[in-house]
């Protein structure tokens, strides 16, 4: 196999002093200002015959201080673009400018930026500040370009691993994957993909709503050896995909782990409110902040379309799976063509408040893994609208009789589509302008959103840019403290929103204990209730609960209205999943059912086989399949 680093630089004049992978895009770095500044078009040459990422950066001893690089930045980038922070990453020669109008720094045509490359030699990279200030994005960003050094490294050893048998060629192998969890269950996601060259693990995820073994996936088997793992890929951050991918790098896991930009920023706050849930419950945590942050160090975001080799016989692509900010389709391509998959995870195929429809468009296709969390033949949901009215009129009728509204809330997709419609219905007047409290780690998730509109609907997107941001609306008040939450609880008529969706732990359980008894009270769920959770056995009409308060431990009666609103859910319907396998596009040849309890995904399986006649699984935890 010829070095594909040297094959590249055969072809340039000799200005480069030296060349670095960064995972699978190629960095050059060149020692002649000129050329830095105006290459001829000869970058763009290498791009169109190699068919890889490849850039040009200029060599440390060209970069002018950064003292000086700071002061060129204010001078040139008009103030209208509210300028927040500017971090430098002089291993690689890249400044990373912060604002909260970006295009302004990007410029017409991109004149600004061009004309600060020019002037300072350093490649700037820009980036929007959140509306609402994420403590959580901040510290990414900064861990990112802090260990600089070690990121370089890092990615460059990844780029080698990936290029080392890397073959432009079609190849004939096999291909397989071995289901360590969520087969016929919703709840710790995790598939192992295999061919001969690679192990590639599809998200790693906890049951949170289950006790002992049931809450982790099958980590002890066989086909899994942590030390022989080439990559992870992470679909989104919700904890039942996401919530032990730190746990990995405990075990001593050092590799790529794969995502979106929103992707990690969710993943890492979700995994740090995980470990403050167990202190508060008095349990050792799986993981520490540690481990979080080694997952955010081995990170590598990818865009949505964006395709890149991440093992020399596989080639990933993300596409948006409209089920929660940064949540992707996996696009594999594997033997550079032999065989295709595609992994779902969660998806929704409608648009919805937040959320363009997932994308069912692809290359190339041979086998679908999709969810079937509804898909089985009772599960056919209300229109969204009808929904949405329900909550409305639920919500209105609980405040005329001078009582709160509890809504259980994931912190990340389903808060977020709530909020958006409560502010709607504010604006208006459907409802009267109350209070509606966010507590739990809601808000912060918001500023995340608020950092990467170009992944939300072009309505929300067009909002946040016109300093409309419906998440920063008067009625919306952040609970930030226990004194906060005394007075929301010993206070008049409102809306709480609270983590976790549940009833598991979180603000949603102590909002319950005192709202419970009283009979003018309400408790809104609007997304899944996972078996064995506190959640669903208060949405199956227990009529007294066990708590603890203080250490203490006591009986509380639910005495309060309880409503289920069906419709809002950011998984795709039993409707929208058999016109998913339908409009697919190519034609799968193979459906692999998971994601969902037995009987749905038995359902959903038989249907599609019937309605379309494609071939269709519906495996067992620690089952194997051979897809080619």
């Amino acid at each position: 196999m010829s070095d594909i680093l040297k094959d590249i630089q055969k072809e340039l004049p000799k200005v480069i002093s030296s060349a670095n992978f960064e995972a699978a895009n190629i960095v050059l770095y060149t020692d002649n200002a000129e050329f830095f500044k105006d290459n001829k078009g000869k970058i763009k040459e290498l791009v169109n015959k190699f068919k890889k990422r490849i850039e040009l950066r200029a060599d440390h001893k060209l970069l002018k201080e950064q003292e000086e690089v700071e002061k060129v930045i204010r001078e040139t980038v008009p103030q209208e673009a509210e300028l927040k922070k500017i971090l430098f990453d002089p291993q690689r020669g890249i400044v990373v400018i912060e604002a909260q109008r970006p295009g302004l720094v990007i410029g017409k045509s991109g004149l600004i930026l061009k004309e600060i490359k020019e002037k300072t030699l350093w490649t700037p990279q820009i980036q929007r500040s959140p509306a609402i200030e994420s403590k959580i994005t901040e510290n990414i960003r900064e861990v990112l370009y802090q260990n600089n050094n070690a990121r370089k490294k890092f990615l460059n050893s990844v780029g080698k691993k990936v290029y080392k048998e890397w073959n432009p060629e079609k190849i004939e192998e096999w291909v397989r994957v071995t289901f360590l969890g969520g087969a016929r269950q919703v709840g710790r996601s995790c598939i192992l993909l295999q061919t001969p060259q690679t192990k590639i693990l599809l998200d790693c995820g906890i049951n949170v709503a289950a006790k002992g073994k049931e809450k982790f996936p099958y980590l002890d088997a066989p086909e899994f050896k942590i030390n022989e793992l080439d990559a992870i890929v992470l679909s989104h951050a919700h904890l039942d995909h996401s919530g032990l991918v730190p746990y990995l790098f405990k075990m001593g896991y050092g590799g790529p782990v794969y995502m979106t930009a929103p992707t990690i920023d969710l993943a890492a706050i979700l995994a740090l409110d995980f470990i403050g849930v167990a202190y508060k419950q008095a349990a050792t945590p799986l993981f520490s902040s540690t481990d979080v942050k080694e997952m955010v160090k081995h990170t590598i975001c990818l865009d949505f379309n964006e395709v890149t080799d991440i093992a020399p016989d596989v080639r990933l692509t993300f596409y948006n799976a409209g089920h929660a900010l940064g949540s992707a389709l996996v696009h594999l391509n594997i033997g550079n063509g032999a065989h295709n998959l595609v992994y779902t995870a969660d998806l929704k195929f409608i648009r919805t408040r937040l959320l363009d429809r997932a994308v069912s468009d692809f290359p190339r296709l041979e086998t679908m893994i999709i969810e079937s969390t509804y898909g089985g033949r009772d599960n056919i949901m209300p229109l969204r609208e009808d929904a949405e009215t329900q909550l409305v009129k639920e919500i209105k009728e609980t405040i005329e009789k001078n009582g709160k509204v509890l809504i259980p809330e994931l912190g990340l997709g389903r808060a977020q589509e709530t909020m958006l419609i409560l502010e709607e219905a504010i604006r208006e007047s459907k409802l009267p302008k109350i209070p509606i409290y966010i507590d739990g780690m809601i808000w912060d998730i918001n500023g995340i959103h608020t950092a990467y509109p170009e992944f939300l609907n072009s309505q929300v997107r067009r909002d946040i840019f016109q300093n409309k941001n419906p998440f920063v609306a008067d009625f919306f008040k952040r609970v930030g403290s226990a004194a906060e939450r005394k007075n929301v609880i010993e206070g008049g008529p409102c809306v709480v929103l609270a983590t976790s969706g549940m009833l598991v732990g979180g603000a949603s359980v102590e909002y319950l204990r005192h709202f419970a008894s009283n009979k003018k009270n309400k408790i809104c769920f609007v997304c899944y209730q996972g078996a064995g959770s506190l959640g669903k056995q208060v949405q199956d009409g227990i009529k007294q609960v066990k708590m603890n308060a203080e250490g203490n431990e006591e009986t509380i009666d639910v005495n309060m209205d309880i409503v289920t609103i069906d419709g809002l859910s950011a998984h795709a319907s039993r409707n929208e999943l058999l016109n998913y396998a339908n409009k697919t596009q190519p034609k799968s040849t193979k459906i692999i059912l998971n994601h969902g309890e037995l009987s749905r995904c038995l359902d959903l399986a038989s249907s599609i086989y019937k309605l379309h006649h494609i071939e269709t699984n519906v495996p067992k935890n620690l089952e194997t399949i051979r897809l080619r």
